[in-house]
């Protein structure tokens, strides 16, 4: 009896620990299939790249079917973070502006070496501009030499696009004194004097634009035209666009400004073709969701998200381009 029960006894162990053992392997969904958890890197709470990441997040699990999915959206300290974090493996996708990647994969700038990351699809158009109160006696780009201009929030890569449109003006950051700040804390300070002028935008309108514009009469400074062409001429992330009249208070008339890097999701080359082929299938395919979360998800559209910016598109998003026949020849 006494040997029976020892025997027992180490069954019973032996029974325990293979079912701990099975139970703390890969999770798995009603299926019985191992789930797979995806990240994607957005930026701080308060741009547009958080809403719109988690917006992408939610309609991916809504939809995802029987894919063995749980997709989040992180915060993150935007484009830089997410370019380095899919390069060494951390994130599986990300939003990204597409200026700040063109570079990056590259290695050119601050990069110091390329950067492994592909484009998935090409989303909307960042139009930004400089604005100064109309008080000042700022009217071009080259009226900055000597004064303070604010040039974005500090870490943020805006001199990835921002320097190459000052050189295209003949000026550069040594012919004034760049200052760092939230879009927010931008609209205050051109609102106390501590700064002649700011490079503001995002999607069109723009929050801190339409702020700054209630609160004061806005001068909208020009691009020059033959500045905006070489700009188109030697990069692909820039091209025309419009802010209609009337969109900002004080504004009467088109503005003819540029898209200085659209947003972009992007990857890690290393994730697998059928992953990224499902993924962008199933955001496509759903991007009217997307529009109901965040209107950026308007350029979810077959013309616009193959636009080349300069940034090597997945196998997995090319496959899925030409399977509906988008994909340009």
């Amino acid at each position: 009896m006494h040997r029976f029960t020892k025997t027992f006894q180490k069954g019973l162990i032996f029974t325990i620990a293979l079912l701990v053992s099975i139970g703390c392997g890969a999770p798995q969904d009603q299926a019985g299939k191992s789930r797979q958890f995806l990240s994607i890197g957005t930026a701080p709470p308060g741009g547009g790249f958080f809403p719109f990441g988690g917006a992408v997040a939610q309609v991916i699990n809504d939809h995802k079917g029987e894919l063995p999915w749980e997709v989040s959206a992180e915060a993150t300290k935007g484009t830089q973070e997410n370019i380095r974090r899919l390069s060494s493996g951390e994130l599986d996708f990300a939003l990204a502006n597409a200026a700040i990647s063109y570079f990056a994969v590259r290695g050119e700038g601050a990069w110091g070496q390329k950067q492994e990351i592909s484009a998935v699809m090409t989303l909307a158009p960042n139009v930004a501009l400089f604005i100064t109160p109309k008080s000042s006696d700022v009217r071009k780009l080259s009226d900055f030499k000597g004064k303070r201009v604010v040039v974005g929030p500090a870490g943020a890569g805006f001199e990835y696009f921002l320097q190459p449109i000052l050189k295209a003006h003949g000026v550069t950051y040594d012919d004034f004194t760049p200052l760092h700040n939230t879009q927010a804390g931008t609209v205050d300070m051109l609102a106390d004097g501590s700064a002649a002028a700011a490079f503001l935008g995002g999607a069109v309108p723009t929050a801190s634009i339409t702020q700054a514009s209630a609160s004061q009469d806005i001068y909208f400074i020009p691009f020059e035209e033959s500045a905006k062409q070489s700009l188109f001429e030697n990069y692909p992330f820039f091209f025309a666009a419009t802010i209609p009249a009337n969109t900002y208070r004080g504004q009467a008339e088109a503005y003819a400004g540029m898209n200085v890097g659209s947003m972009q999701l992007i990857t890690r080359p290393g994730l697998d073709e059928d992953t990224v082929y499902n993924f962008t299938k199933t955001l496509y395919e759903n991007r009217a969701d997307v529009v109901k979360k965040h209107l950026a998800g308007k350029a979810i559209n077959p013309k616009n998200i193959v636009r080349d910016t300069g940034t090597p598109f997945h196998p997995g998003a090319i496959k899925y381009f030409k399977e509906i026949g988008i994909w340009p020849n």
